[in-house]
This record gives C-alpha cells, sequence and structure tokens, in this order.
C-alpha cells in the first residue's frame, strides 16, 4: 500500500472510475487533481460531481498542472500510448490504474474476472452467490459502481468480486486477487494494441503477474491458447469445459458437472447457450473457492435472467421482439447472439471499430440475417463484408435504424441491437447506447 495522505495526485480522465478514484484519495487526505481532455460542455454531469466533493479539476485541455503529482490514476480509456501519458512517463511519474489503488484498500480476498467475452455476466452471477450467504460482499465492473468507490466498506470475511479489462491491467503493478478467472482469449480492441493480438493478450495475462502458489487461476480448458499461456504459472488451476471431462466443471448432456458432482440441470437454468454454461461454471468455481454452497449457487442459477443490455428482451411489437445487446462490442459475442434466436433477424450494428475482422462470421450472417441496418464509424468497413451477403442500409442516429428496422421487420422478426463495436463515437458508452435504444423501442407504437 502507498501512503496517500497529503500527496500530490492527478486523476487523468473524469469517466466513473476516474471520479471514483478521486473520491477515495480526497477522503484518504490527499490532495487530488481531475484533468480530462473532453469539451467540458459535455461534461456538465462530472463537473456538477466534482464540485460537490471539492475537487478540483480541469476540462478540454491537460495543463502542466497534471505534472505536479507524486503519481497519476490513468482512466482505462486513454492509451498508455498517448502523448499525454507518454509525457507523464518521460517524467518518471507512476501511473496506476483505479484497480490498483483501490486495491491497495480492499481488506476482502479478492476474486478478479477477465476474458475477451463473457466478463459482466460472469462478475454478475458471482456477486449474486456471494451475496447469498456474505451479504457485505463487494460487486464491482462495467455496469454498476466501480471498485474504488466500494473498498472503503470492504471487510474481511466478504469477499469482492470485480470485472477488469486489458485497459485497466495495463498499469497495474501490485494488484493481487487471491482468485484470477480468465473466461477466454479472442481478438478484441486491436485499434489499442496497433492491430497486435499478441500486445492484447500479454495485457489480458498482466491478471496473473502477482500470483503465488497459493492463488487460483480458473481457466477455459477449451482455448487452446489460453491452456498454452498459463503453463508457465505455479498457482493452483482449476478448469472448466463444455464438454473435458478431465475439467473440474464440465458439461455431460444436460447435466452441469461440479468437482465431479451433479450441480444442477441445464433444463432449471433461466440463462440459455453454450457461452452462458461456460460463464456459470467459471462463476460456480469461483463462488466455491470462496466458501459458497452448492445449495446458494442453485438457488441463484435458477432465478438469474442475465445482466442489462446483454440479449435483454426490450418489447415485443406487431409480432416482432425487439432485443437490446448492447453489450456486444465484439465480433464473437455478435455471433453468440445470432446464434441465440431461431426467427429472421433484423441487425443494427455499427460503432467505432476496434480492429475487428467482420469478414470471420459471414456464414451466420447468411444464415441468420434478413436485413442489416448500419450506424457509426464503423459501417463503410462492416458493409464491405457484409453487402454482398444481405441487404444493407445506414442511417445516422440510432433512433432512424429503429425506426427503419420497424417498417422492414416481419411478422416474428426479431429487431436485434447487437453493435460488435465500441460505442464512443456516438454514446458515452455501452450502456447510454442501451437505454437510448430501449426508450426509442419504448417509444414505438
Amino acid at each position: 500500500m502507498t501512503e496517500v495522505k497529503n500527496k500530490n495526485i492527478t486523476i487523468l480522465g473524469a469517466a466513473r472510475s476516474g471520479i471514483a478514484a478521486a473520491d477515495l484519495l480526497s477522503k484518504l487526505k490527499a490532495k487530488v487533481f481531475v484533468s480530462d481532455n473532453a469539451n467540458g460542455e459535455r461534461k456538465v454531469k462530472e463537473q456538477n460531481i466534482l464540485k460537490g466533493l471539492g475537487i478540483p479539476f480541469e476540462f478540454g485541455k491537460h495543463s502542466d498542472r497534471v505534472f505536479e503529482a507524486d503519481f497519476v490514476v490513468l482512466s482505462p480509456g486513454i492509451p498508455v500510448a498517448s502523448a499525454i501519458v507518454q509525457k507523464i512517463m518521460s517524467k518518471n511519474i507512476p501511473i496506476y490504474s483505479e484497480i490498483e489503488i483501490a486495491g491497495w484498500y480492499c481488506k476482502s480476498p479478492l476474486i478478479a474476472i477477465t476474458g475477451s467475452n463473457g466478463k459482466t455476466t460472469t462478475t454478475t452471477l458471482i456477486g449474486e452467490m456471494l451475496k447469498t450467504e456474505q451479504p457485505k460482499r463487494i460487486q464491482a465492473g462495467n455496469i454498476g459502481d466501480p471498485f474504488a468507490s466500494q473498498v472503503l466498506n470492504s471487510i474481511e470475511d466478504n469477499w469482492a468480486v470485480i470485472e477488469v479489462s486489458s485497459f485497466q491491467l495495463e498499469t497495474i503493478d501490485g494488484f493481487h486477487p487471491k482468485v484470477a478467472v480468465i473466461l477466454n482469449l479472442a481478438p478484441n480492441h486491436l485499434d489499442r494494441y496497433d492491430g497486435s493480438f499478441e500486445k492484447y493478450v500479454r495485457a489480458k495475462l498482466r491478471i496473473l503477474r502477482n500470483l503465488n502458489k497459493n492463488d487460483f487461476i480458473i481457466y477455459n480448458l477449451d482455448d487452446n491458447l489460453l491452456v498454452e499461456k498459463i503453463k508457465q504459472f505455479e498457482s493452483k488451476k482449476i478448469s472448466f469445459s463444455s464438454n473435458d471431462k478431465t475439467a473440474n466443471a464440465y458439461l455431460h448432456d444436460s447435466e452441469l458437472i461440479l468437482e465431479n458432482e451433479f450441480l444442477i440441470n441445464t433444463e432449471d437454468i433461466k440463462l440459455n447457450g453454450i457461452h452462458n454454461y461456460m460463464n456459470i461454471m467459471a462463476a460456480s468455481l469461483a463462488s466455491q473457492i470462496a466458501g459458497i454452497s452448492n445449495e446458494s449457487i442453485q438457488k441463484v442459477l435458477k432465478e438469474f435472467i442475465g445482466v442489462e443490455h446483454r440479449l435483454e428482451l426490450v418489447k415485443e411489437l406487431n409480432g416482432s421482439c425487439y432485443v437490446n445487446d448492447s453489450k456486444a462490442t465484439t465480433i464473437e459475442s455478435l455471433a453468440v447472439a445470432l446464434q441465440s434466436f431461431k426467427n429472421p433477424i433484423v441487425l443494427i450494428a455499427g460503432g467505432k471499430d476496434k480492429g475487428s475482422d467482420f469478414s470471420k462470421i459471414n456464414n451466420l450472417i447468411e444464415k441468420s440475417i434478413r436485413e442489416i441496418i448500419l450506424i457509426g464509424n464503423a459501417k463503410g468497413k462492416i458493409s464491405k463484408s457484409w453487402a454482398s451477403i444481405k441487404p444493407v442500409h445506414f442511417a445516422d442516429t440510432l433512433e432512424n435504424a429503429v425506426q427503419l428496422a420497424t417498417k422492414i421487420a416481419h411478422e416474428k422478426d426479431t429487431v436485434l441491437l447487437s453493435p460488435a463495436c465500441a460505442s464512443f463515437d456516438m454514446f458515452e458508452d455501452y450502456e447510454d447506447r442501451g437505454k437510448q435504444f430501449k426508450n426509442i423501442v419504448n417509444g414505438l407504437s
């Protein structure tokens, strides 16, 4: 732990995690300054929060005051390769992520979840499982409150579970979970990593850098790359698989087997699909390590209906279903969505490209889609992959896309928002995109 009292600390970026870190450090008597390059007119809510906390800030620039710091807390949305971060590094000012500084003050043993797909669902599942027997557990991630906003309430005999991204892991130092869960490794955020999948994988594997032989790695035995990458680590390895009976958890016909014991029948689970069963196995293994009984795990699995913005049914209208899958920011997530519906799909996709190869799922586009509506910066690139397969339309706004989808959709079709892209070209984040979609759909008649 680093002593922060009376230290000068710059928070770079005023998104949720940045503000949470600023609030935490201010409560610990640090001298905090927040700097965000975004136009202040777009950050009125954030300015009002910081004013209320009595924390000085600047928007629309990064002034020299940024460098008057004992260390800097970097928001995950700002790349290490950016000019401002490189300048901070040239001055030998330490840089940490929000999860790093929050981890200094967390009294609870920690489960950290990463992977290319399924993080939010798995984190939420574990949080629900922990809550059954540990009412003061902590749960943090892309949905809900940041880790830094909760650590001062942590206690030693209740666990914490957090979702961590490759961006957050880039600037950890001593961050040390007791249980590290890696769900899968697939190309993602390649725009951030110079088109290099290997760089992205290295960032993900930083979650393991401080683990020792008494810690746990829960991993996907079906992911050959992941299996190879974790061989070098000495921690206890716990695996899950869709069919390999040597794993600690696996699927046998319609039964989920956990540590050689029957856990639950898939017919009794509200979440469907192999991807969800994999998330469930990872969550159950982690919860078992945290001391949660199989009875409590079963109870959660029978009741849990999923997370907001992930294959979320919004409304049925004129015989069509409208589904919010704004959380699908990768090609792999879109592929899962396309395989989740039997009826033809009118797809709304697009946004900020992350270096994806959209042609990878051309077979699913051919099989599952009726027509496609594209939005955002990536619509031209996506169209080059899909326009020869299915009819493609362009829309300038999400509202126009929904209105067009309503005209196109046949009875019993599914109108699906599953962007396969980041949201930052048009929205604050994927939650903002999903909420706007739901508001638009709920306004249809």
